[in-house]
């Protein structure tokens, strides 16, 4: 008996340590779906964005109207922008710092399937196709890319993610690994609030492609057109939107 109640204890670090997360802290980053340093650059009437947008130092906005934004547009300089460029500094020294175990430096993200955790690249990363997201049934699960350069995507490319099926209790039919059915899926998730990607230099999202994360750049940012559920989140460069865009980001909660 004490050995199979060791044996449980074991089990249970295990399980503690394979969801242990680095704690991604936006702060008041987190009110905004863009947020720019050297402006933001919209050419579509068409355009829609749920959250806050707006950029410092360079408070620039062109091309978006306050119709276009459920959320707060600055317009001006503002003490709430800077603050906001502070804690996004802070939240991408957090994602950058993130002890990487899986290095996918060469791959191209389309056609896989990845769990929760923390997958970096070397160089640049590209998306071409659907990368899957499953978050093995845990609504907690988080993901976050290391890029170390640009990250691109091809035209019509999809970040989707699932929740997964659901690991059961260890004695719930005395073999070990069973699995519950497939769990509903989250709405945090589905806004891409559990996803980050850390992009060394710029990122570059492609026409019609459909993706989900908090996209945090150390320059710029260009969304071609189409649907960005999350944040657009650039330090030191400019957000553009070179077609029509749709961005669903809203306050996370962090």
């Amino acid at each position: 008996m004490k050995l199979f109640t060791l044996f449980l204890l074991v089990l249970s670090s295990l399980q503690v340590g394979a969801f242990a997360q680095t704690v991604i802290n936006l702060g008041t980053a987190d009110n905004f779906a863009l947020l720019g340093a050297a402006g933001i650059t919209n050419v579509s009437a068409h355009t829609y964005i749920i959250g806050d947008v707006g950029s410092f130092p360079t408070p620039s906005i062109t091309g978006l109207t306050q119709s276009q934004v459920n959320g707060l547009l600055y317009l001006e300089a503002s003490p709430a922008t800077a603050q906001a460029q502070t804690d996004l500094t802070g939240a991408y020294t957090q994602a950058f710092n993130a002890p990487c175990a899986n290095d996918l430096t060469g791959k191209d993200l389309g056609g896989l399937t990845l769990g929760p955790g923390v997958y970096c690249f070397s160089s640049s990363a590209g998306l071409t196709g659907t990368l899957t997201l499953d978050a093995h049934g845990n609504t907690h699960a988080q993901w976050i890319f290391q890029i170390g350069s640009t990250l691109t995507t091809a035209s019509n490319s999809t970040v989707a993610i699932v929740l997964g099926h659901k690991p059961g209790p260890l004695w719930s039919t005395g073999v070990l690994g069973h699995r519950q059915g497939p769990q509903p899926l989250w709405s945090r998730g589905l806004r891409g609030c559990n996803v980050y990607w850390q992009v060394g230099s710029s990122a570059t999202i492609g026409h019609g492609t459909i993706f989900r994360g908090v996209i945090l750049a150390l320059t710029s940012i260009t969304l071609d057109g189409g649907t960005l559920h999350g944040k657009s989140l650039a330090s030191n460069g400019a957000v553009t939107m070179s077609a029509r865009e749709t961005v669903n980001g809203p306050p996370c909660g962090n």
